[in-house]
């Protein structure tokens, strides 16, 4: 039976007490097992004290910070439920998802603590409590934070907690729709941070991961970050990504570990960083969230770093599958085997298996996958059917076990009645040397339904104007695509709508065209 998140400190807090467990990387304060079970037990109580019950909502709106993990952890010992909010939401965003969730008790970093009073209005939120930012803590300044820790009770005991209920509520980036609150429970992070041990080269206490990713993103929590608690390691977090303080916390804190998304280890790359300061100590990087350019890879691995991907999402608590680093080049693209305890099926309309190379929905189970949504019975019944997950990604594999994503369902265009994968076309426009970024929509049209649209960000090679730009790309894709794949419309934008995780908003990108279209 899996441990309940508020378990794991005590655990360790008896075994191997004065071990380092965090690191607040822009202070340098540490802290051991010892001293974060006992804080999290002060934080709980405190909160107890303020009236938080098992199953209550308490919500952190906050850049990376060493205290949202002691929040977390503290939220899990009460049994309540940590509601993690993206710090680069707007107030009315916001207020959707405290309306949404219920949530009674608000964490947030003083610099974002305007925002998070504007996105009161018609919520349960009875208070605000601050979280301090890096600069305040590097200057001690006192907050409700050191106030809470304080008011509690180092000696607390709290109620058995079932690890079945959930742990996390964490909303879906809304690329499809509105905002979905997928309940992460205890049980999901234990199998999640189980996984770990058999990812390339494991996991274990002596293991220093850096967080530098958001850590409201369910990439950034479940990847190493609580997985690493699990096992006994260290987290050094960071409150934001710079590739200098980045590659400076590597070599300062022996760092082994870590998690980002492609343009991060782009940017680290031009940066220069990973050559000013000696990160040997890093023995894996895992990325996430897209495919990762092949020059990218070479690069990381030619510093003797094991390079792996992984793919998965909210709903699987991050990793549900990985391509380890001996496959990232001969496999580029695919999203690998699933990990230990996961299936994987690629399913038609009825639900019935396809066979190798067709085309299906990817549906998931395992013990990693969460139950439902938070008050969306609706939305459960489409999405978790007989024990399966239906994540709505359409999928090949090959005789080997290995998948590959050809679009989102709702991301395909039907164009005079033909199915149009938008990844198959984004992989041919990519190559061209003047297309940096590009997106595959379909936007309205009166002949084929849907016309297969190309919005573009040009590369800085790109000196034609638009027009000659526009068929030279089109000539370039009729030579590698059939007929009806070939984009009838290409937009040129200075950039792409993304999500925190880098996903493209194309619900976004559908209605800007289209109501260009209509106008």
């Amino acid at each position: 039976m899996s441990a309940p998140l508020g378990k794991w400190l005590t655990i360790h807090a008896l075994r191997n007490a004065d071990r380092t467990a965090l690191v607040d990387g822009d202070t340098g304060e540490q802290f051991t097992y010892g001293e974060l079970d006992e804080r999290t037990t002060r934080l709980a109580s405190a909160m107890k004290q303020r009236g938080v019950q098992p199953g209550d909502r308490v919500a952190i709106y906050s850049l990376n910070s060493p205290a949202m993990l002691e929040l977390l952890f503290a939220t899990a010992k009460l049994g309540a439920i940590t509601v993690m909010v993206n710090f680069r939401l707007t107030a009315p965003e916001i207020n959707f998802i405290l309306k949404d969730s219920g949530a009674d008790l608000m964490f947030a970093s003083t610099s974002l603590r305007e925002t998070a009073e504007a996105a009161l209005d018609g919520t349960e939120v009875r208070e605000i409590l601050d979280l301090p930012t890096a600069a305040e803590r590097i200057e001690r300044t006192r907050t409700s934070f050191d106030e809470l820790l304080e008011a509690g009770d180092p000696t607390a005991q709290f109620i058995d907690v079932d690890p079945e209920t959930p742990a996390v509520l964490m909303y879906t980036s809304g690329t499809t729709g509105t905002p979905k609150g997928a309940m992460i429970s205890h049980t999901n992070l234990f199998w999640v941070s189980l996984y770990h041990n058999s990812f390339e080269r494991g996991l274990n206490r002596y293991d220093v991961n850096l967080v530098t990713a958001p850590l409201f993103h369910i990439g950034a929590l479940a990847v190493y970050t609580l997985p690493s608690v699990y096992w006994g390691g260290a987290n050094v977090v960071l409150e934001n990504f710079n590739p200098a303080t980045w590659a400076a916390a590597v070599e300062e804190y022996g760092v082994t570990k870590a998690f980002a998304v492609p343009t991060m280890w782009g940017a680290l790359l031009q940066s220069g960083a990973l050559d000013a300061h000696d990160v040997s100590s890093l023995d894996v990087a895992i990325s996430g969230g897209a495919p990762c350019p092949i020059p990218i890879i070479d690069a990381l691995q030619a510093k003797g770093i094991s390079f792996t991907e992984g793919f998965g999402m909210t709903e699987t608590a991050a990793m549900a599958s990985t391509l380890p680093g001996e496959f990232v080049k001969t496999h580029a693209g695919s999203i690998g085997r699933p990990s230990t305890h996961v299936n994987f099926r690629a399913v038609d309309e009825h639900g019935r298996d396809v066979g190798v190379g067709e085309v299906g929905e990817l549906i998931i189970q395992g013990p990693s996958i969460i139950k439902g949504y938070w008050n969306r019975p609706l939305a459960n019944e489409e999405s978790f059917k007989d024990g399966w997950f239906y994540s709505g990604d359409l999928v090949t594999f090959d005789e080997d076990g290995f998948y590959r994503i050809v679009d989102r369902k709702k991301d395909m265009v039907i164009s005079g009645g033909e199915n149009v994968y938008s990844v198959e076309v984004e992989q041919a426009l990519i190559a061209h040397p003047a297309v940096g970024e590009v997106a595959i929509i379909g936007t309205p049209h009166p002949t084929w339904g849907e016309a297969v649209t190309a919005v573009i960000v040009k590369t800085e090679a790109a000196t034609a104007d638009e027009a000659s730009l526009t068929e030279e790309i089109a000539s370039y894709a009729r030579e590698r695509l059939a007929g009806y794949k070939v984009p009838k419309r290409i937009v040129f934008l200075e950039t792409l709508p993304r999500t925190v995780a880098g996903k493209v908003r194309k619900v976004e990108l559908r209605e800007q065209l289209s109501a260009e279209v209509a106008d």
